[in-house]
């Protein structure tokens, strides 16, 4: 007898983790999701370099966590951990989980920020490519004024929904690392036409590194997004 798949909704606690204070200095909130098997804790110190005191820098961490590097002959305690945003199992109760998760952290973060005096940058690297531009295409109120995909891949199911139209409205960066091994340069010029042939508009940034997040390349990300 084949089994019968049931879903049902249960609530569970999530974190994310914080640069700067908000105030009335604040003018741009940063909402980061990290790549497979990060943390936000370690992953937002990426952001030091544009934590200035105007920014509050927001990052939520994924809901699954997992050992990583597990050995049998190492004791659990000593194993590092990471987080995933999804995997192909259940994918798409996964997609909607994490929708709400950012709509929940905006909610959050907005109860002490007021949205309409502030500019809202979505960045996603690697796997959190994929998150931040799902819940970008999806938000409602707290709608991103900037999407910036750094070393990852666009979600393919977005062409077909008007979601990638909606990214290009927002204004829409894409980052490669010149010598990434891991999301290539081909794969992200490869994103890149098919933007063009979508007739989304884009930004394509470049620089010298590999899959990591490179301090004066989001220097200048952070200038360009104050500017507009």
């Amino acid at each position: 007898m084949t089994p019968h798949e049931h879903h049902i909704s249960v609530t569970r606690t999530a974190r994310y983790f914080v640069l700067g204070e908000p105030g009335p200095g604040t003018s741009e909130v940063w909402l980061v999701c990290h790549g497979y098997g990060q943390q936000a804790r370690r992953f937002i110190r990426h952001f030091e370099p544009i934590d200035d005191g105007t920014r509050l820098i927001v990052a939520p961490e994924a809901l699954s966590r997992f050992y990583l590097d597990v050995s049998a002959t190492t004791p659990h305690t000593e194993h590092k951990i990471g987080a995933s945003w999804m995997t192909r199992e259940d994918r798409l109760a996964e997609i909607d989980d994490y929708v709400r998760y950012l709509d929940a952290v905006c909610e959050d973060i907005f109860e002490r920020v007021d949205r309409h005096t502030v500019k809202l940058v979505a960045l996603g690297f690697s796997q959190g490519v994929a998150t931040i531009c799902r819940w970008a295409a999806a938000s409602g109120h707290a709608a991103p004024d900037r999407v910036i995909c750094w070393a990852g891949g666009l979600p393919p199911e977005l062409a077909d929904t008007g979601g990638l139209q909606r990214l290009g409205g927002m204004g829409l960066t894409l980052v490669l690392g010149e010598r990434d091994t891991i999301v290539t340069p081909g794969q992200v010029e490869a994103e890149a036409d098919r933007l063009r042939g979508l007739k989304v508009p884009f930004d394509l940034v470049r620089f010298d590194g590999g899959h990591r997040i490179d301090g004066p390349s989001l220097v200048g990300l952070g200038e360009r997004a104050r500017e507009r």
